[in-house]
């Protein structure tokens, strides 16, 4: 239970409700106490973290004002969203969150009724609120949508199709733009609160709608107005662009000041038409470490608020994405013609370095990844070699454009797509389950899995020498330990390794999961092989080993349905081969977040849970003679 003695406010706020009995001279208490809070508890749990300091104010004030749930707000991605889940009834909860069975780490609407619509991408959160507020008109109610959108996540063209459309209909929206970075404008003082103040208010609202009214009578007169109404606007904020959209531009005010926060939304609730507001927050607000470094206070593992985050002193073996990162560099030096890409992902996809010693060939596209695939795809058409550095479940939303525009011109663009399978806490949103699914249908693609670091390396060099499309998926995290060569070697395509030899059993394992089997093939005396290629299948191996053995298991890391194993199905089918087959992989369903050893256990991919399913199997399939071979 939260201290009372600690956080007087703060331990009675069960529901937005108990917030909004309290007087508005106690908010800055509150705030207090939620960012303490925060900090206490995600220095125990881990998790999101800056995002959440600098979006304390905002949040309570939305909670004060609006009558949450009913009224609508949406967050977008949900990396600012830890102190509403603190004021939303889940405080006592916080401390559980992306852990196994805790709470989620973003917005999830089984959650909780205040979470009203669910999210892990970003850039979603004013289309869902539009289709929210044309819900409430369609409907005859009341209520109101808000959408709390980062500078971030603005960079994405979902968010201005979305903003286009809310200013053509008219809706009832407010769009509130929580600025971090000062990326737009660093207008913020006394000045600019009252003015927004003002431009909030009613007076000014009347006087502006019924001039429109009036001066559009007079088109001359009219634009003359439009014109410097922009102009003299223009000289204090940089409104003009959301202006155009048919917004009415409030801002930009300070996001830690309550009362200009509580005084320009109570204004902006009772306007109709598309309202958009822009806070100047600071990431990391109230925690100095945080402020001084937001982007290494992202999201954090557990720590001591009175010390910080101390790097490891432990030497640690290289995840897969400093394997990547450290390849593109090498790779960059001996062929002038690579170019980075990145949707911004520059520190997940460890393209660091890259940026510092390629300045001139590294692009940040920022949220905008169907716009990474298809420059990436004008690039290959004139000669260059790009590298589309993007996180498998990232991908999904360049879908459109690798099919149409890299795949259909079989373009030589290279995706290393980091994160694919299981990624752990942060769940199903950002879960890679299906990328072999939706990639191996795919003519011309040559899809590779590497079981290692060293393997990752060479499977890299043999997509980027590959004269057609390529993608290399690998997981999150550490490699099995296998020591990394300097020198690149292109591997032979459509080739699989068979690591070891046995008897009744074949494993044929795609990537992450090789040394899983391995240690099954060990307790069952089967044969094992790693994959390497999901396409090209080798599937000159594959009918192979149906020919000498009962039974054929395959694993990979991706959602069985359309994963690796039905490549394996297919090539059989298409040869008339019947052999048994076991396909083990991720169920059809979304496996919540927790830890990578909790999830593949959900998904019955540990050892002793592979090898109960092949003895069941070979039980139904064989009968028990066929069992003692395997005993």
């Amino acid at each position: 239970m939260t201290d009372q003695s600690q956080y007087p406010l703060l331990s009675r706020i069960d529901s937005p409700h108990d917030l909004r009995q309290l007087p508005e001279s106690s908010l800055e208490q509150v705030a207090r106490e939620v960012r303490a809070f925060l900090l206490e508890s995600v220095s125990q749990s881990g998790g999101h973290f800056a995002a959440g300091l600098g979006s304390v104010e905002l949040t309570v004030a939305l909670h004060y004002l609006y009558n949450t749930p009913d009224d609508r707000i949406v967050w977008d991605v949900g990396h600012q969203a830890y102190p509403h889940k603190i004021l939303t009834g889940r405080r006592d909860r916080m401390r559980t969150i992306r852990k196994y069975q805790g709470l989620a780490p973003f917005p999830k609407r089984e959650e909780s009724p205040y979470d009203t619509f669910g999210v892990g991408h970003s850039s979603t959160s004013i289309s869902a609120a539009l289709g929210m507020a044309i819900a409430a008109r369609q409907t005859g109610s009341r209520r109101r949508a808000v959408a709390v959108i980062g500078d971030g996540g603005l960079t994405a063209g979902l968010a201005f199709e979305a903003l286009n459309h809310a200013g053509d209909i008219g809706a009832d929206l407010l769009v509130i733009l929580n600025d971090n970075n000062m990326s737009i404008s660093p207008n913020v003082g006394a000045l600019s609160n009252r003015f927004a103040q003002l431009l909030s208010g009613k007076l000014y609202t009347t006087v502006r709608e019924g001039s429109k009214k009036v001066l559009s009578q007079m088109p001359n007169v009219w634009e003359l107005a439009r014109r410097a109404e922009e102009h003299v606007k223009g000289l204090v904020m940089p409104g003009t662009l959301f202006e155009e959209f048919g917004f009415n531009y409030i801002g930009p005010i300070d996001g830690h000041h309550l009362p200009t926060l509580l005084s320009t939304l109570s204004n902006l609730r009772d306007l109709s038409g598309p309202q958009f507001l822009h806070i100047i927050t600071r990431k990391g607000k109230g925690y100095a470490p945080a402020e001084a470094d937001p982007v290494k206070y992202h999201g954090v593992s557990p720590f001591d608020p009175d010390v910080g985050i101390v790097p490891s002193t432990k030497p640690s073996k290289p995840t897969y994405s400093d394997i990547f990162g450290d390849w593109i560099c090498d790779m960059a030096t001996l062929d002038k013609r690579l170019i980075g890409i990145t949707p911004a992902m520059r520190e997940g996809s460890a393209l660091v370095r890259f940026e510092r010693e390629h300045p001139d060939r590294y692009f940040d596209v920022a949220i905008a990844e169907q716009h990474a695939v298809t420059v990436a795809a004008g690039m290959a058409c004139d000669g260059l070699k790009p590298v589309v550095a993007i996180y498998s479940t990232f991908l999904q939303r360049g879908y459109d454009q690798v099919i149409h525009d890299v795949v259909t011109q079989n373009l030589p663009v290279l995706f290393a797509l980091d994160r694919a399978g299981c990624v752990g806490a942060d769940g199903p949103t950002h879960n890679g389950s299906f990328d072999v699914s939706f990639l191996r249908c795919l003519p011309n693609i040559v899809l590779m899995a590497p079981a290692d670091e060293n393997e990752c390396r060479q499977m890299l060099y043999t997509g980027f020498q590959h004269e057609g499309p390529a993608a290399v998926r690998y997981p999150r995290g550490n490699g099995p330990g296998v020591a990394i060569e300097k020198n690149m070697t292109a591997l032979p395509i459509g080739k699989a390794d068979v690591k070891r030899e046995g008897r009744a059993v074949a494993l044929l394992a795609f990537g992450s999961l090789v040394p899983l089997a391995q240690e099954v093939g060990d307790r069952l005396d089967a044969t094992v092989v790693n994959m390497r290629f999901i396409k090209p299948l080798d599937e000159a191996l594959v009918l192979e080993l149906a020919q000498s053995h009962e039974l054929l298991v395959t694993l990979d890391e991706n959602t069985i349905v359309g994963g690796a194993g039905g490549a394996v199905t297919e090539a059989l089918a298409a040869h008339g081969v019947v052999v048994h087959v076991l396909h083990l992989g991720l169920p059809d369903r979304f496996i919540q977040h927790g830890a990578r050893e909790d999830m593949l256990r959900e998904a019955g991919l540990t050892a002793d849970q592979v090898e109960a399913a092949i003895r069941r199997h070979l039980e139904r399939a064989t009968g028990a003679r066929s069992l003692k071979s395997v005993s």
